[in-house]
């Protein structure tokens, strides 16, 4: 892969459970297909945020707006937009070793961290822990006897340049750290032009993946809010029963996704869409390629 097409497959300088990044593609063809190019970006689970910066640095998005409650994930993203430098200089100045890995650990786990020292930790066990989880198990066991070993995921001089990438994109990238649904509240208005992408914690093992999961009620209040949306929107879940449940009206996209987390496999995702989208005719939304972006906006002139 040239590194053109590394940059465009990996934008994000963090690795998230779920493999999102995988229906960026999708996103845009829809993006392309209901003329909402150029509108601002609106995620409020952001997570690795690889939509929304493949969405920006593609000019697909005037601005993006990402919102993470998790105090570690947002004092990341905070860092890499206003003090991109310093965050910068600790990963290229810090050995990728098991004795730094328990202190990074330590960090996670103190009451009030220093938000630079917070930022730089969940950087590290997300980058060498498997699957990105943060409070996970690290690459290769504590031993290090397994077949990769703890910096298999850490070229510090290709995550370096996604991080400075960012920094170099600040004045169009907003980062917040509120609950979900408080975030939207300026999306419910019609006047915004805006288009919201929603990927909550999985219904059935969020619980294993993310440190702020949700129960039955919370699932419910979100598709509540999605439904008082006024702009067009995206959900995305794992396609369990009662998530169908929630969301009866409308079209919905059924598809695979691969995973890694715990154990390699493919889960059974859904798609939902406001009814005011037409939505693309593909195999999947996993499964848009980068020529099939392309094709479509040499199309769109």
């Amino acid at each position: 892969m040239t590194d053109f097409g590394q940059q465009r497959r990996f934008p994000s300088p963090l690795r998230y459970p779920g493999g999102k990044g995988k229906v960026a593609n999708f996103i845009k063809v829809l993006l392309l297909e209901n003329n909402l190019v150029g509108r601002d970006y609106v995620e409020p689970y952001a997570g690795g945020a690889a939509v929304a910066l493949s969405l920006l640095y593609e000019d697909f998005a005037d601005h993006v707006y990402i919102n993470d409650v998790d105090p570690s994930v947002h004092a990341f993203w905070s860092a890499a937009l206003l003090n991109t430098e310093q965050l910068c200089r600790r990963i290229n100045d810090t050995d990728v070793t098991m004795e730094e890995w328990h202190r990074q650990r330590s960090v996670q786990a103190a009451d009030d961290p220093d938000l630079l020292d917070l930022a730089f930790s969940t950087f590290f066990m997300n980058r060498t822990n498997r699957s990105g989880i943060i409070t996970g198990g690290v690459i290769g066991g504590r031993d290090q006897t397994g077949k990769w070993k703890l910096d298999a995921r850490y070229n510090k001089a290709d995550l370096i340049r996604r991080i400075l990438k960012v920094g170099r994109y600040r004045s169009r990238i907003h980062v917040s750290g509120e609950d979900a649904l408080t975030f939207l509240e300026p999306w419910r208005t019609p006047s915004s032009e805006a288009f919201v992408y929603l990927d909550p914690p999985y219904y059935v093992k969020g619980g294993d993946l993310y440190r702020n999961s949700y129960g039955p009620d919370d699932h419910a209040k979100v598709a509540l809010t999605v439904a008082a949306l006024g702009v067009p929107w995206i959900v995305s879940y794992d396609a369990a029963p009662p998530i169908l449940n929630l969301y009866q009206e409308g079209v919905r996209i059924r598809y695979s996704l691969a995973y890694s987390a715990a154990t390699r496999g493919r889960g059974s995702e859904v798609m939902f869409f406001s009814e005011d989208l037409t939505v693309p005719d593909v195999a999947s939304p996993a499964g848009v390629s980068f020529a099939t972006v392309d094709s479509r906006v040499s199309e769109a002139g």
